[in-house]
């Protein structure tokens, strides 16, 4: 293909993938692809991770989705994103606008319970154990208040 052929937006689980960056790259921008599962999603495909998937042809697209939408059966239970889920037990990998429900389910789920990182959640502060004496501020606190006397 030309340089003039390229399609500047691929089309891949509903999401637009810039059609000017390779493969392993514009892969990550799906939700729930990272740069480990794109890497092994072009290598399902049979597709070199650097090529610049505008540039490439209508197969190799289709490829790319079909490795895309059977992701989970190809690969061992370590390898996605939700390897044990809460309601079913099985091993799920979650993409796209499912994946931002599912973690908004979770913190629902952790609110209601009232666990301590659901309690964090809806209280705005770090959940993962974080320092919070100096950092991670809100409101209008600026500094350490000095005793007078």
């Amino acid at each position: 293909m030309d340089e003039e052929e390229i399609k500047y937006f691929v089309r891949i689980r509903n999401t637009d993938l810039d059609g000017t960056k390779a493969v392993h790259i514009a892969l990550t921008g799906i939700k729930g692809v990272g740069p480990h599962t794109s890497r092994t999603i072009a290598m399902l495909a049979d597709v070199d991770p650097r090529a610049t998937i505008g540039k490439l042809d209508d197969e190799s697209v289709t490829r790319i989705a079909d490795a895309v939408d059977t992701y989970i059966e190809q690969v061992p239970n370590w390898m996605v994103n939700r390897p044990k889920d809460v309601y079913t037990g099985e091993a799920r990998h979650i993409l796209g606008t499912d994946l931002t429900l599912a973690v908004s389910d979770d913190v629902n789920r952790m609110r209601k319970m009232r666990s301590y990182r659901g309690i964090r959640h809806e209280t705005g502060q770090k959940v993962r154990g974080q320092r919070t004496k100096a950092s991670g501020r809100t409101g209008t606190t600026v500094g350490v208040s000095r005793k007078r006397g």
